[in-house]
């Protein structure tokens, strides 16, 4: 059998050499993960419109149908497909859309499924890009009428992908909830205006190649190979916000030595209404993690920061302009990293504004110990991972839902979220104290920073419009997923992105 896999370059001079033979070119783009009927009767479909049947393969890295997906790289898809006899070729495409690959061979016919006639139900938008590029290179598009087969459904379904209990809970949301109602719940986030305030930090990720011990003295040498920065702290959370509201104001604190300035307003996304204050005698807070470049484990943390707290007129210039950006905001978010740029004054001057407040009180490396809700006293949505709950209430032994209810009742927080990592994610809202529990759907970890300020951005938009709990979860759960599975916030949070994720898993 001839191989039927080709390259960009190959398949250019075998589309060339059909050319010249009069051929008609059709091409059928998509992921066709798990190969089934609805797949074989599309290309029949497909090849009834021409003579030479190419079908482009979206490679691993750009398929976004949610955690674990594709189900099948994109070796074996390729391979699955080129055993069709059907199928004249297969090529993968290595572009986020297949706006490229139609430029490269400029078929006679794209070929589409029924699901794309209408072609406002694509949320991507790309359908649009796909039609100009095609009528750019005189090709014409055409939609089968072919009964179209979910795989999503068949995935989701069948128990490869997801276990009983993640099935149990996703069920339970297709119930109650169609895809539908979520996508005008998404669109109401426009006409939010949050208020998001915090620190800004900047993570620097080193790689490195280890060498081993040093020859004369007792300790580890490393080579560094590269250097990538990103956005942290809460102008991640700002950026996350900015393709889901029309309007941000964004309040934040830099150092006045080293401050990284130009780094920080390149970065922010052009909605984003930046007020940046500035904290004397100290850098922008820089957290470097130095990591092993094959493995991608960390294998230590150099933070740059200055964690006094700011001086009583900083204070008072920060309350200023929370109270002068107060009057047109919806919600606050409050992102308290403990580096000193929310007192305990400013937190209950704070804690007094009557609206929405939405907190993530982070633990870490340099305030363990020290770090408190102690000094908010009414927090409409608290996220809270398992470790930080058991130490702001000095207990490791007593289940975490006993612990959950205390903290909420001490704090009078009406949605308490408290994240579980592998255990999923827990809910406590006003209902009766209902304890709603959403499981984990993260396939793999690959870093944690960030996850936390993610889940943050987008639960606080749900609860402020009184979003279902449960759906909120899910949601905020997958944004969170969607955070560890790439390094530090290196992924923003795409509106659009995350919808397809959610239409998909809930097939």
């Amino acid at each position: 059998m001839r191989n039927k896999i080709f390259t960009q370059k190959s398949i250019k001079k075998e589309i060339k050499k059909q050319k010249l033979k009069n051929k008609t070119i059709v091409l059928c783009h998509g992921v066709f993960d798990l190969l089934h009927l609805g797949h074989i009767k599309h290309f029949e479909s497909a090849k009834t419109k021409g003579d030479f049947l190419i079908v482009s393969i979206t490679s691993d890295k750009y398929v976004n149908k949610g955690p674990g997906r594709p189900l099948f790289n994109k070796d074996i898809r390729a391979n699955t497909i080129s055993a069709l006899s059907i199928v004249d070729a297969v090529i993968i495409s290595n572009f986020e859309t297949s706006e490229e690959i139609i430029k490269i061979i400029k078929p006679d016919i794209y070929f589409k499924g029924p699901d794309y006639k209408n072609n406002k139900k694509d949320l991507s938008k790309n359908i649009y890009k796909e039609i100009k590029a095609v009528k750019k290179y005189n090709g014409k598009i055409i939609y089968s009428n072919d009964e179209t087969y979910s795989s999503s459904n068949l995935i989701n379904n069948s128990g490869i992908l997801f276990n009983d209990e993640q099935k149990k809970f996703l069920n339970s949301i297709k119930k109650k909830y169609s895809f539908d109602y979520i996508l005008k719940t998404f669109e109401k986030f426009n006409f939010l205006k949050p208020l998001i305030i915090g620190e800004t930090i900047i993570d620097e990720y080193i790689f490195c190649d280890v060498l081993g011990k040093s020859g004369k003295e007792p300790h580890l040498v490393i080579k560094d190979e590269f250097v990538e920065s990103y956005l942290g702290g809460a102008g991640a959370i700002a950026n996350h916000l900015s393709s889901f509201c029309k309007k941000i104001n964004f309040l934040t604190c830099i150092g006045d030595q080293n401050n990284h300035v130009n780094f920080i307003k390149k970065s922010i996304k052009k909605n984003i209404n930046s007020k940046i204050i500035i904290k004397k005698n100290s850098p922008t807070i820089l957290k470097k993690r130095f990591l092993d470049i094959v493995s991608r484990n960390k294998l230590f943390g150099v933070y740059s920061m200055n964690d006094q707290l700011v001086d009583s007129k900083t204070t008072q210039n920060i309350y200023n302009n929370i109270k002068n950006n107060f009057l047109g905001s919806d919600l606050l978010i409050i992102s308290d990293y403990g580096h000193g740029f929310i007192s305990d004054k400013l937190a209950k001057d704070i804690s007094k504004l009557n609206k929405f407040t939405a907190l993530n009180a982070q633990v870490n490396a340099s305030n363990y110990g020290y770090h408190s809700l102690n000094k908010y006293k009414k927090i409409d949505s608290l996220i809270i991972n398992e470790t930080e709950l058991r130490h702001e209430v000095r207990d490791k032994r007593t289940d975490v839902y006993t612990l959950s209810k205390l903290l909420k009742k001490k704090y009078r927080i009406n949605n308490l979220i408290v994240t579980r990592g592998r255990n999923g994610a827990l809910l406590i809202g006003n209902e009766k104290n209902k304890i709603i529990q959403c499981p984990a759907f993260t396939e793999k970890v690959i870093d944690k920073v960030g996850a936390g300020d993610t889940m943050l951005s987008i639960i606080s938009l749900c609860l402020r419009l009184k979003i279902p709990g449960e759906l909120s979860l899910l949601v905020g759960s997958l944004a969170g997923a969607n955070s560890v599975e790439s390094i530090a916030n290196s992924q923003t949070l795409d509106k659009k992105n995350l919808l397809r994720k959610i239409e998909y898993i809930l097939k």
